[in-house]
C-alpha cells in the first residue's frame, strides 16, 4: 500500500487521495476510526439515507475515486474532501469527532506550508511519485509540467478567465491541435476513466503537452489576448506548434508520440526499463 496515500488517526488507517488540487478522505476509513465499529461499510450505509433525508447532497459532495485495498488492488472508493468529511462526522456520534476534527485541520496546515513554501510541495509531490514507482526523470518532467500548467492559468486570469468550465475548454483546444485528441478523448485512448492523464503520460507524451501549454502562454501575451474568445485562439496556437513539431519527429523516427499505454497496472519506472531491454535486444 502506497504510504503517501495513507496517514494514522489514533492507530487507525486512513486512506487518502489527492484530486482536484486537494486532499479526498476514504469515508468509511473515517467512520471505522470515530465508531469503532468492524462494519463501517454498514454504518455508511445508514448514514447516506439519514444525510440524504437532511438534504445532503451526495452525488454532489461525494466521489468515487480509487484508493489501494488490503490486496494491494486499487478499487473505486467513496472519497470526500476536507469540508464535506467534517459535515459527515456531524452526523456521526463519537467522543472522538473534536479530536479527528483538529487532526484534519493539521492535514490542512500542512497544505497551507506547502503553499507558502513551494519548494517544501513540490518536494512532497516528488516523494510521492517516487513512491509510486515512477523514475527520477520522469518525476522531473511531470513537475517541470505542472510549473508550466501553472503559469498558464495564471496567465488566464490575469485575461479575465476565472471558470474552471473556460479553462477546461482551453485545454482541449491546446491538446485537440497537439496530439489530435481533446483530454477526455486521450484519457479514453488510454483506457483511463477518474485518473489523471498527465500521470499516465510517457515522457514524450508530457513534453509535448509542456510544448503546447508554454507555447500558448506565450503567444496569448505576445497577443495581449482578452477574455474568452480570443485566449482560445491563442491555445489553438498554441496547440498547432506543438502538434506540428510532433508531426516532425513522428516522421522522422517512423514512431508515434502518443501510446495508448497508461501505468495502472504497472509503475512507469518497471514498465520503461522493460521497454529498455526489449531495445537492447
Amino acid at each position: 500500500m502506497d504510504k503517501n496515500a495513507l496517514i494514522v488517526f489514533q492507530g487507525k488507517n486512513i486512506r487518502r487521495t489527492w484530486f482536484n488540487d486537494e486532499w479526498w478522505f476514504s469515508v468509511v476509513d473515517v467512520i471505522g476510526a470515530l465508531t469503532q465499529t468492524d462494519r463501517a461499510r454498514k454504518y455508511w450505509s445508514d448514514l447516506k439515507f439519514k444525510l440524504i433525508q437532511e438534504g445532503f447532497e451526495l452525488s454532489e459532495k461525494i466521489g468515487q475515486l480509487k484508493l489501494p485495498s488490503s490486496d494491494g488492488k486499487f478499487y473505486a472508493t467513496d472519497c470526500a474532501n476536507t469540508k464535506n468529511i467534517f459535515r459527515i462526522i456531524q452526523s456521526i456520534p463519537s467522543q472522538k469527532a473534536e479530536p479527528f476534527k483538529q487532526w484534519l485541520a493539521q492535514v490542512g496546515y500542512d497544505r497551507v506550508e506547502e503553499i507558502q513554501n513551494p519548494e517544501l510541495a513540490q518536494k512532497r509531490m516528488k516523494e510521492l511519485y517516487k513512491a509510486k514507482g515512477y523514475s527520477d526523470d520522469w518525476i522531473e518532467k511531470r513537475v517541470r509540467g505542472i510549473a508550466i500548467r501553472d503559469e498558464l492559468t495564471d496567465e488566464w486570469k490575469k485575461r479575465g478567465l476565472t471558470e474552471e468550465k473556460e479553462y477546461a475548454i482551453l485545454t482541449a483546444e491546446i491538446s485537440k491541435a497537439t496530439f489530435g485528441m481533446t483530454p477526455n478523448e486521450y484519457k479514453e485512448f488510454k483506457g483511463l476513466e477518474k485518473e489523471n492523464l498527465r500521470d499516465h503520460m510517457n515522457d514524450l507524451e508530457l513534453i509535448f503537452t509542456m510544448l503546447g501549454e508554454a507555447s500558448t502562454t506565450k503567444i496569448a501575451r505576445k497577443k495581449d489576448a482578452k477574455w474568452f474568445l480570443q485566449n482560445k485562439e491563442a491555445a489553438k496556437e498554441g496547440g498547432i506548434v506543438a502538434g506540428v513539431a510532433r508531426r516532425e519527429l513522428e516522421q522522422r523516427s517512423n514512431e508515434k508520440v502518443s501510446s495508448s499505454e497508461n501505468y495502472l497496472s504497472e509503475p512507469e519506472k518497471r514498465k520503461k526499463r522493460q521497454i529498455e531491454e526489449k531495445k537492447k535486444v
